[in-house]
């Protein structure tokens, strides 16, 4: 029989081996490109966008997952879910949508305490339970992402591990190009003073810098873990894009995994991705009259309680409803609507809603009786946060 004994297999032009082999136990490790469930960002392709395409709101107010962080700026920036050209890569790689932010404009300039950023927050226990040796040196995980700006300007990207001491982790983009989609890739080895809890908390925040005065910035270290200092989060920022009205800053293809070099992108399917979502945000979308969001019975002369289902398991239970147009809007059903004057949210589980909605006296109903609430007017939406 005849036996082939390598150490690696690399391809000719190839920096890392496709297969590496353990000469001890003859066991092997190799490099797949197309691993599924490895990518520990939700909605990196940004395909989710279920509060709306387009918002000046601070926080999350456009691509789900993906939230703002302001201070002191004179104009409020915009945040959308944007189109990828065609024609451009990552177009050409499967990439429809972006997470843009169209700059105000900053008339006072650039001040020491001005913060312009975007974020997104992993869950503790992802990071705990990914596989990667976080407190080892040699175990790593690779953060890979599309950006494109239209200011050629070089910008800071933080890391924070949250859990424990506080430790960050800055990195660059390098001098963008005005205009042009650059791929940037960072391998991020393991630290023994990072911590993760197993839990449903803010384990470690990913920081998109587009600008921070110099009363949070001074003398950091790139590429590499370091204790966290509020007052030097990262290296002085260049003030270009923030100076210039209606400056763009896009990113899509955000990907973190677990591993010493990037791999191609793990797209999933917008079912998937809107499930995966629906943990931090879901939102119960009623558009025909008369359709149904919750049942319950009739408490009484002049209210319902009704308990609405969650399709998915939230990460905690929602504190807050938001509801889309009024009262007015929302009917109890028995054999016939009648239309509700108010409502209350009681409180939920990670599966329910509680809600308590009033109707005037003399609605007919029986104290007990079985009932569920309707959409009484157009585009009716109930939804529920748990976001990190």
């Amino acid at each position: 029989m005849s036996e082939i004994k390598v150490n690696s297999i690399k391809g000719v032009s190839a920096s890392t081996a496709a297969i590496s082999i353990d000469n001890s136990s003859g066991t092997c490790t190799a490099n797949i490109t197309n691993r599924t469930n490895k990518n520990l960002v939700v909605n990196g392709a940004c395909l989710i966008a279920q509060r709306g395409t387009s918002s000046t709101a601070t926080g999350y107010g456009s691509v789900d997952r993906f939230k703002m962080a302001l201070s002191n700026v004179d104009e409020n920036p915009t945040q959308a879910q944007a189109d990828v050209a065609s024609g451009t890569t990552p177009y050409s790689l499967g990439f429809r949508k972006a997470f843009k932010v169209t700059n105000g404009n900053q008339t006072s300039g650039a001040q020491t305490g001005d913060v312009l950023i975007f974020t997104y927050n992993f869950e503790a226990q992802d990071i705990a339970n990914s596989g990667w040796n976080y407190t080892s040196s040699s175990s790593n995980i690779t953060l890979s992402f599309w950006v494109k700006s239209s200011v050629a300007q070089n910008f800071f990207v933080n890391l924070v591990a949250f859990d424990g001491t506080v430790y960050s982790y800055t990195i660059e983009t390098g001098s963008l190009s005005a205009d042009t989609w650059t791929k940037v890739t960072k391998t991020i080895s393991g630290n023994s003073n990072l911590t993760f809890d197993n839990d449903n908390g803010v384990g470690t925040r990913l920081e998109f810098i587009l600008y921070r005065g110099t009363s949070f910035t001074g003398s950091v270290t790139l590429n590499q873990w370091a204790a966290y200092d509020s007052s030097n989060r990262n290296p002085d920022c260049t003030s270009t894009w923030y100076t210039t009205n209606d400056a763009t800053f896009e990113v899509t293809g955000l990907q973190v995994e677990v591993s010493d070099h990037a791999t191609d992108f793990e797209h999933r399917s917008f079912a998937v991705e809107k499930r995966l979502c629906d943990r931090y945000y879901q939102k119960i979308i009623n558009n025909r009259s008369t359709e149904p969001f919750g049942v319950g019975n009739i408490d009484g002369s002049t209210q319902a309680q009704i308990y609405v289902s969650l399709p998915v398991e939230m990460r905690t239970a929602p504190t807050s409803m938001e509801v889309q147009n009024n009262a007015t809007d929302i009917a109890m059903r028995v054999r016939s609507n009648v239309t509700c004057t108010g409502f209350n949210f009681f409180g939920s589980g990670t599966h329910n809603a509680f809600l308590e909605i009033q109707v005037s006296t003399g609605h007919g109903f029986t104290d007990g009786q079985a009932a569920f609430a309707v959409n009484n007017g157009a585009n009716l939406f109930l939804a529920f946060s748990a976001e990190l």
